[in-house]
């Protein structure tokens, strides 16, 4: 999907190429191949827009100074019909560019033809991803973590479908192992504690309200009927009536921070299809396991890792990461995702190893495995750490927080830096109107845009469209910056989606914002002259459509009015 950014590096590319052959057919240069050089936007613009070091990449290859090729390639360049007005060397042999006015109008026609599509890329085109996020235990509600790991996961599986990459949301369903096990012991206790059994919750169980909440119903419903039953009976029938109602509400309390999972993967389905059987007799059958003091275990250090792990007990049992071997191998290799991204909290570190060991042992490409770790979130108010919440004085859980703040707020704060910063969520700021907030800050660019709008409707003018050569008018500073930076959406949308960093969303979105707010303040948009108000017109149009689709990736509304 070719974007006008693009157009002009192609351009520049092909310049400097036709420039050496033009070069070289006239005997000002060696005939040689043709060299290798880079294009790249310096780190000043005052040097230009583009920059390429092809005089410096050359200089073997052409035997003289870098600088004397410049000026030799600088004359046989032929800059009509293109994106470029001049040409300038720099320092030890830079060769600068400077875009004309077309290129930035051009940019502008780009966001306006392509609309809602604006920024989206085909990188990805063909390809398949799946992303797996949040998978909190299904035994309690979901933690600050969890909030943070729902906003990273969920903007970057819209961040790879706007790459191209078809793109499937996975919840993955700790329904099976320890956690239930002794999800399941502790309904059971406070089942039996309904009828007169003293209790006393061992330290490890969970001790939770909703454990308590769980045993009554279940209890209202059937009575003492499972006091006369075998415990295991008892425990299994307590978490088939809990487990559900848990999961029902952990989709609930996603919907209401707009997060839909396509899947809800269940580990149990790995236990009774056998598949984690099936991927330790696979890792046996190649070679990569051995026994020992009755246990199987993977040949971890043929891997590279610092010692052989232990994949079943010598009771029978399964170790923790079997279950984990055969649903990323399910992934990789049964539904054979081209990339299968993971946010995992930073606690996963030294578990990613292992696990992408284990799979390239199966037979399955590791490489396709990408895995975020996400840092911890530390809650602040009033400049102190806090870890309940007000209303109800317990720990902060996801539906307690969207209680304190918005999800616009919640959802941008969490996805402000990259996911293996840790994370301070200002309560204070998040709820603040004021610029220092920057998802209001963000906005409210937009509402003044569609408020400018309205103001010049007031006075009977309105914008019903712009001329090449009025969008050309649009020749400030502030304005040119502004259209730059429309200018790199896509590139931006490509290099989030490739480096599974979507807090590059949330950068892009604050920096819209400052350049348009500056461009406001530097700019007058009702000026006497008709079509350079047209032109101005024109940028705040596609500025705020830029931005809606922006916020509209994120899952953040773009108010009209603020």
């Amino acid at each position: 999907m070719e974007t006008t950014e693009k157009k002009s590096e192609e351009q520049l590319r092909s310049l400097l190429e036709n420039a050496v052959i033009s070069a070289q057919k006239k005997g000002k240069l060696p005939e040689t191949e043709m060299p290798s050089f880079n294009i790249e936007v310096p780190a000043d613009r005052a040097n230009g827009d583009l920059s390429s070091n092809i005089a410096m990449a050359s200089a073997r290859l052409f035997r003289q100074s870098p600088l004397k090729t410049a000026a030799v390639l600088t004359e046989e360049l032929n800059l009509d019909g293109t994106y470029f007005e001049k040409a300038e060397t720099a320092g030890p042999g830079f060769m600068n560019f400077t875009l004309n006015q077309s290129y930035y109008a051009d940019i502008l026609f780009e966001a306006e033809k392509k609309g809602a599509d604006y920024g989206k890329s085909d990188i990805g085109k063909g390809k398949t991803a799946i992303v797996e996020f949040v998978s909190a235990n299904p035994t309690g509600p979901m933690h600050i973590g969890n909030a943070r790991g729902g906003a990273i996961g969920d903007c970057l599986a819209e961040t790879l479908t706007w790459a191209g990459y078809d793109t499937t949301r996975e919840f993955y369903v700790n329904d099976a192992g320890n956690q239930i096990n002794k999800f399941g012991m502790s309904l059971d206790l406070r089942y039996r504690e309904l009828y007169g059994e003293k209790i006393e919750m061992p330290e490890d169980s969970y001790h939770g309200q909703d454990i308590i909440d769980h045993a009554k119903n279940f209890a209202a419903i059937y009575g003492d009927k499972y006091l006369s039953e075998p415990e295991e009976v008892r425990k299994k029938a307590l978490v088939d009536y809990a487990l559900p109602i848990n999961i029902k509400n952990m989709e609930s309390d996603l919907l209401k921070y707009r997060i839909k999972f396509d899947n809800w993967f269940k580990e149990s389905s790995l236990h009774e299809n056998k598949d984690t059987e099936k991927v330790v007799n696979l890792l046996t059958e190649r070679g990569y396991t051995y026994e020992k003091d009755g246990a199987i275990w993977f040949k971890g250090e043929q891997f590279g890792l610092d010692k052989d792990f232990v994949l079943k007990r010598s009771n029978g049992f399964f170790t923790y990461i079997v279950p984990d071997i055969a649903y990323h191998y399910n992934k990789l290799v049964t539904r054979n995702f081209d990339r299968a991204v993971n946010v995992f909290g930073a606690d996963h570190h030294g578990y990613v190893p292992r696990l992408k060991a284990a799979l390239k042992a199966c037979g399955a490409d590791p490489d396709k495995l990408e895995v975020v770790l996400m840092q911890m979130v530390r809650l602040v108010k009033d400049g102190e750490t806090i870890k309940a919440s007000k209303r109800s004085g317990k720990a902060i859980t996801l539906v307690t927080l969207l209680d304190e703040v918005p999800v616009d707020a919640a959802r941008f704060f969490f996805n402000l830096r990259e996911a293996d910063t840790h994370c301070d969520f200002d309560l204070d700021l998040a709820v603040k109107e004021s610029s220092e907030n920057p998802v209001y800050y963000c906005q409210y660019a937009y509402a003044r845009i569609c408020s400018i709008f309205r103001n010049m409707a007031e006075k009977g003018i309105t914008f019903e469209s712009c001329s090449k050569k009025q969008a050309e008018l649009l020749s400030s500073p502030e304005e040119k910056e502004l259209i730059r930076h429309i200018a790199s959406l896509t590139h931006v949308v490509e290099s989030a989606a490739m480096t599974d960093d979507p807090s590059k969303i949330t950068k892009y979105a604050i920096d819209l914002a400052s350049y348009f707010h500056k461009f406001y303040n530097a700019c007058r948009v009702d000026v006497e002259n008709a079509d350079l108000r047209t032109a101005r017109l024109f940028l705040c149009k596609e500025t705020g459509s830029v931005m809606k689709n922006v916020l509209g990736l994120m899952k953040i509304n773009a108010p009209e009015k603020m």
